[in-house]
């Protein structure tokens, strides 16, 4: 009985649980960031295309992507253990769905033919199918032709350089539009003002007449030359005998790519997979989200992280310094203190409620009356933005700062503190040289701890000014290169909207493990370049006890 006494008093229990609860929750981390990994990792590498022909005398083409074993009611009232191969049959346009579930003992045969080929759209997802022929203008290619697929390659260079061209002209298009629009924009909220300035509406007037007759010239040629590459790529179209013997035609400027994974090896994959991952990383996305990429979902979750690292750490910080060094302790600032690590469990939503009431509606309305009375009625800041959110998200976590910054604050040596005083220092020459570089990595703990946190939030980010799809970054070459008034995209939602927003819920699954493990790796990352300035700061200040 003394033995068991003096276990428990020598407290070996309590470090054995609380190893037990550390290797529990690194479990935990893995198996999760293992379920990711295994389940996208794989989203972006060419998978061999199938053939198959059911007793039925149906057929289907596409890519395996799962089995499973069912259980079926047999005639005489006892269940069997059926195997069941989910196909993605893609031609969603045609079939009206991408997967379709074939039971094994359905199939008559399955191969994997060589010439299938796999067309990556736009829209509308892949399509599977053998090339029979290619025009290319008043050119045809048949089988009578040899390399079909380099044929097909040469049509798909010429609708991708196309593509390109139209962008360009389609943007000196609205760039050519933009003076126009704004004086047409000006006059209409002139004309709906009862005090009108016949004056400034004759100069107006004036200069639209003056822009319109500029760019009447340069809009046709620009026009025609739109109008002739769109025709152009009328002209070039791949038929395809998809897997039942139908030949359909498939224009090639709706195709992004088009590959024979049943040819490739494996180096040729692992090239392509590469590549696959690249455009994800730096491409915008398409097809509702669904497919491309997510550039600017992680520049949005970067630069909001950013902004709100900057106004959180020196509010958080100058908090905590105050509660400790300046204000007089008593019941109000324990109150104080209370609340604040009470706000730590507030539910993030209310948060983005108060976003919205007090910075959008208030702080932003009055901007707009203030400074942007020309754009109103629509509001400037008067509505959700990524300033907006990262102070949101600021709120937030200033609690996690505040109180990392005071056990920092602590943990100084009050000799440290009265010996500068001693020699004469000020407080804040005091707090300024001794406090600070003590304090400095528990402020970067802090720091650590906000990313962590504001890098995963949706919910306050919905209300406040996060978007499915932007249509400019926040940042870019115009002045004031910064936009802080812009909507913008955050991984976090992006996963939330691909996830369950998604009119195609399954061919989207692969993006959404894909790009959470890609917002994983981003937070990872920034609490890396954290914990490595704040262990340059221990090594520096060693009489600090952290």
């Amino acid at each position: 009985m003394n033995r068991i006494k003096t276990f428990w008093k020598k407290g070996d229990p309590y470090i054995l649980f609380t190893g037990a609860g550390l290797i529990f929750s690194l479990g935990m981390v893995l198996l999760m960031l293992g379920i990711i990994i295994f389940n996208g990792m794989d989203a972006f590498w060419p998978k061999n295309i199938s053939e198959y022909q059911l007793k039925d005398g149906s057929k289907f083409l596409g890519e395996i992507w799962d089995t499973k074993k069912d259980y079926l009611l047999k005639p005489d009232s006892t269940y069997g253990v059926v195997e069941e191969v989910k196909v993605k049959t893609g031609n969603r346009d045609i079939y009206g769905s991408d997967f379709k579930w074939l039971y094994h003992k359905d199939i008559k045969t399955s191969n994997e033919p060589q010439e299938a080929v796999c067309f990556e759209r736009w829209e509308y997802g892949n399509f599977y199918g053998f090339i029979n022929a290619v025009s290319i203008f008043d050119k045809r290619y048949t089988f009578q032709n040899k390399d079909l697929i380099e044929k097909a390659n040469e049509a798909l260079a010429k609708t991708l350089d196309n593509r390109n061209k139209e962008e360009n002209i389609e943007k000196k298009l609205n760039d050519l539009m933009r003076p126009l629009s704004e004086v047409q924009r000006e006059l209409s909220l002139i004309d709906i003002n009862e005090n009108v300035n016949k004056i400034k509406v004759e100069k107006l007037n004036k200069k639209a007449e003056e822009l319109q007759n500029k760019i009447e010239k340069a809009y046709t040629k620009l026009s025609n030359d739109l109008t002739k590459l769109k025709e152009e790529d009328s002209q070039i179209i791949v038929s395809v005998t998809i897997a039942d013997g139908t030949n359909i035609d498939v224009p090639m400027s709706k195709v992004l790519r088009l590959y024979q994974p049943n040819k490739m090896s494996t180096i040729s994959k692992s090239f392509f997979y590469v590549k696959k991952v690249w455009e994800f990383l730096i491409a915008d996305p398409r097809e509702s989200n669904t497919e491309g990429g997510v550039f600017p979902a992680i520049f949005g979750t970067v630069i909001m992280v950013l902004l709100m690292s900057i106004v959180v750490v020196p509010f958080g910080v100058a908090a905590a310094i105050y509660l400790n060094e300046y204000a007089k302790q008593g019941f109000l600032i324990r109150m104080i203190r209370l609340s604040v690590v009470n706000l730590a469990g507030v539910p993030s939503i209310v948060f983005g409620i108060f976003g919205l009431g007090f910075f959008i509606y208030i702080i932003g309305g009055t901007i707009d009356q203030l400074f942007f009375t020309s754009e109103l009625p629509s509001p400037t800041f008067g509505t959700g933005g990524i300033l907006w959110a990262s102070l949101t998200l600021a709120l937030l976590t200033l609690p996690v700062v505040v109180v990392a910054t005071e056990e920092g604050l602590l943990a100084v040596p009050k000799e440290n503190k009265q010996g500068a005083l001693a020699l004469g220092a000020t407080k804040w020459q005091m707090i300024r040289k001794v406090v600070l570089p003590s304090i400095m990595p528990g402020i970067l703990t802090g720091m650590i701890l906000a990313i962590s946190r504001g890098a995963g939030e949706v919910a306050p980010l919905m209300i406040t000014g996060v978007v499915k799809l932007a249509p400019a970054l926040p940042f870019d070459l115009s002045f004031p290169f910064l936009h802080l008034d812009r909507k913008f995209m955050h991984l976090g939602f992006h996963i939330y909207d691909v996830g369950f927003q998604s009119p195609n819920v399954e061919a989207a699954l692969p993006m959404v493990y894909t790009t959470a493990f890609l917002l994983v790796l981003i937070v990872v990352t920034l609490n890396l370049v954290a914990i490595y300035f704040r262990n340059n700061l221990r090594n520096k200040y060693k009489s600090s006890t952290f």
